[in-house]
């Protein structure tokens, strides 16, 4: 198996009917030679009734899995058992509808439901609920003749004025029972909660926690030396997982230089040595574009290399000092023409090693294997000194941030089950759990289970209401606030019990006791959630709030749908396009 450089990679893609460029942010498209499908369009309301049909689909079988009674959802599979699952957002990227019109809308879901999912880890069902309840609210308004794009103004103005409400009730982080008890109703499971609040307690604010696979049935956690980089991968087609979005190496080789990889040919007899010797290697360099991207990222898909490049953290001679450390970190030869080592020179013996590396979006996570620990130390002592003699607050400060990193320590959370299913489950809800915690150590925290949200829309709709003047905003608004108390009646309906009771009950107690009281689903129980340790983080409320007003008026101000009309293939016209295209057995990956 031999690594190929882009003209070679060129020379095989020309062989199918698609081609793969890059275009100038390294971002991957393909194109091919098929004619454009016919298109149908559809206007006004007809276009906003299967935009809505799609919404109200993906909604009602993501909602079924909120609060800690929510029930399971089975997802079937092309191949293997099916999978059961309680996580909003997983659901929501697995459907799929036949109607390419009533699809968009199930998109537009998934949308809200990723974007809760990347700003705050969390909220996926609780923000589709809410758009939901908007867009179907909204339809009613508009059908009635309110216009549209005032209506729209009106709800996102009105959420504005929500989430500073929400900034203003929440209560901050104060010790680990704070943080348990945020990781417990995120996870839903107390051994869980448990887990994460001691993981945070041994590694602190600068360290990092990671979900592994466990060898046994029994969850684990361990403590290991790291550090991480606030750069993750430079293309997504780096990620083998595509439903945590992370990339993961396994006892990778690292490539540590402050120069710009653009050209393949510097590196291909780099490559070629890990080729040979099997092993995953990750790259941090200052970039990495042009057709040395390329090469990696095809080479990576037909699973020849496997290669993560990362950007090097910081800015000029900071991002070096940031190499340096990296390089002594994993015991890596720091590569740069200013040492007298360019990338063509550079050998498998000048790669770093670690025992692990998890690369996100924009966050690289590197578990040591403790060869470097005392080199590790007089780096640190070194920085430290440097930080002392610093003339500057910004520099002292930035100095901070080098010892923090290489400083920090990794906590390792072994997951165990019986089953694939099982472990896949558990793995989601960790992760769940963690974004919670790092969600609320961001913003506060405040009361959970919906009741945050339902008690502002009783103490202040007049308040909100009254501040607008246009008739059409301040229906928008009334829209807005009546969605607030629909997580908290689901969270009573997947209990069993009807919502607009319960609600009414929360409304009568806060009335009585003050901001802080709710009903606890776990126990079927009112009381002070605060104290009870039922607890959402903030950011997590306001990004439901904020994404859920911003997609559903998109839906309201929609006026035309363009989709494709799908074409079907038969069995034996599949075939002979695939045949055509040299793509039938002859293929494969002979000779590299």
């Amino acid at each position: 198996m031999k690594f190929h450089s882009i003209a070679l990679t060129a020379a095989l893609l020309s062989q199918t009917s698609a081609f793969t460029t890059t275009t100038s942010t390294g971002v991957h498209t393909t194109s091919t030679s098929t004619a454009l499908n016919a298109k149908t369009v559809s206007f006004k309301e007809d276009s906003r009734k299967k935009l809505v049909s799609g919404i109200n689909q993906v909604a009602n079988a993501v909602k079924v899995t909120l609060g800690p009674k929510g029930r399971n959802v089975v997802l079937e599979r092309n191949y293997g058992a099916p999978e059961i699952v309680n996580d909003g957002v997983t659901i929501a990227r697995e459907i799929s509808l036949a109607d390419p019109e009533c699809n968009v809308g199930v998109r537009l879901v998934q949308e809200v439901a990723s974007k809760s999912d990347s700003k705050a880890g969390d909220g996926t069902t609780t923000s589709t609920i809410m758009t939901q309840a908007i867009v179907n609210n909204g339809m009613k308004a508009v059908t009635s003749g309110v216009n549209p794009i005032a209506l729209n103004a009106g709800i996102k103005k009105a959420a504005g004025m929500v989430t500073d409400k929400v900034r203003e009730l929440a209560t901050q982080i104060n010790g680990i029972e704070d943080l348990q008890s945020v990781a417990t109703i995120a996870s839903g499971s107390v051994d869980m909660g448990r887990i994460i609040a001691q993981a945070y307690d041994k590694v602190g604010e600068n360290g990092s926690t990671v979900i592994e696979e466990s060898q046994t049935l029994f969850d684990e956690i361990e403590f290991t030396e790291g550090l991480t980089i606030d750069r993750g991968y430079i293309s997504p087609y780096f990620v083998k997982d595509q439903e945590r979005q992370v990339a993961e190496l396994v006892s990778p080789r690292v490539l540590v230089t402050d120069a710009k990889i653009d050209n393949v040919n510097e590196i291909v007899p780099l490559l070629e040595q890990l080729v040979k010797t099997k092993e995953p290697v990750l790259m941090i360099a200052e970039d990495v574009t042009g057709d040395a991207l390329s090469a990696l990222v095809v080479n990576k898909m037909r699973g020849v290399l496997d290669v993560v490049a990362i950007r090097a953290p910081g800015f000029g001679q900071r991002r070096k000092a940031y190499l340096q450390d990296i390089a002594i970190a994993t015991g890596a030869t720091y590569v740069a023409e200013e040492v007298g080592i360019t990338l063509d020179s550079v050998t498998t013996d000048m790669l770093g090693t670690c025992d692990r590396v998890v690369i996100a979006k924009e966050l690289t996570t590197i578990v040591t294997d403790g060869k470097q620990e005392a080199a590790i130390e007089a780096r640190i002592a070194q920085i430290k000194r440097e930080g002392e003699e610093a003339d500057t607050d910004f520099d002292k400060d930035k100095a901070q941030e080098r010892v923090a990193a290489l400083g920090g320590g990794i906590a390792r959370i072994k997951v165990g089950a019986a089953t694939e299913t099982e472990l896949k489950d558990k793995k989601l809800r960790y992760e769940d759990a963690l974004n919670s915690v790092q969600s609320a150590r961001e913003l506060g925290i405040v009361p959970g289970g919906g009741a945050c949200l339902a008690y502002i829309q009783d103490k202040f709709m007049d308040e909100i209401l009254d501040s607008f003047d246009d008739e059409d905003q301040r229906a928008g608004a009334a829209i807005l606030m009546k969605s607030l108390s629909e997580p908290c009646c689901q969270v009573a309906e997947n209990a069993g019990i009807e919502g607009a009771v319960v609600l009414s009950k929360i409304v009568e107690l806060c009335n009585e006791k003050g901001f802080g009281f709710g009903w606890n689903a776990a126990n079927n129980k009112y009381c002070d959630l605060m104290e009870a340790g039922v607890v959402d983080p903030a950011k997590v409320t306001i990004n439901a709030v904020e994404n859920s007003a911003s997609v559903a008026g998109l839906v309201l101000t929609t006026e035309c749908l363009v989709t494709e009309i799908p074409v079907f293939e038969s069995e034996e016209d599949m075939q002979r396009r695939f045949d055509s295209e040299g793509m039938g057995a002859g293929m494969g990956m002979g000779g590299m």
